[in-house]
């Protein structure tokens, strides 16, 4: 088999994954968007503040969602400035900033959660409890062989040409982490 190329039965496979994902992923941001007003991000921004059990930084927060680090900074003010989370710098870096979920985020996140898991039951009413850990099975393999790659967090920014830095300075810009 070469490298390169999917077999017929991969990219058969392949696009079903996808479209279901797509398919799954545009209802939950209908429930979401009518029920809270948040995107799907923004919920599993909650979801894991939620079951945090204190602040975490940005950078666990952005490899636990799979998120980029300025796409997720973006959607953490937009939570900040509507009173749901809460963030920091961290006292013991300066570099990393410590997030957290206030009484009204994890109110929202509560009152979503009964409207996003029936969404969810989308995905799980066609298949038997056998179908559904084998897919755990087979995507918890996925998932754990798609991580064993270094967090985007851990990969080095890429420079600007016009950049201090590029250009021999030493002066550096700090970003949120």
């Amino acid at each position: 088999m070469n490298d390169d190329a999917l077999e017929p039965r991969e990219l058969g496979a392949y696009f079903v994954l996808m479209e279901a994902v797509s398919l799954l992923q545009h209802r939950i941001e209908q429930q979401l968007r009518a029920e809270g007003d948040i995107s799907s991000v923004q919920f599993q921004l909650l979801a894991r503040l939620a079951g945090a059990p204190g602040e975490v930084t940005m950078t666990q927060l952005a490899d636990g969602v799979v998120y980029s680090r300025s796409g997720l900074t973006y959607q953490a003010g937009l939570l900040e400035k509507a009173g749901l989370i809460t963030r920091r710098p961290s006292p013991d870096d300066e570099r990393a900033t410590l997030v957290a979920v206030t009484d009204a985020g994890r109110d929202l996140f509560r009152r979503l959660l009964p409207g996003h898991v029936q969404v969810t039951r989308l995905l799980f009413d066609p298949l038997t409890p056998a179908d559904v850990e084998h897919l755990r099975e087979v995507m918890t393999r996925v998932r754990d062989h798609l991580r064993a790659q270094p967090p985007r967090s851990a990969a080095p920014r890429k420079r600007r040409s016009g950049d201090a830095s590029a250009a021999g300075g030493a002066k550096r810009t700090t970003r949120a982490s």
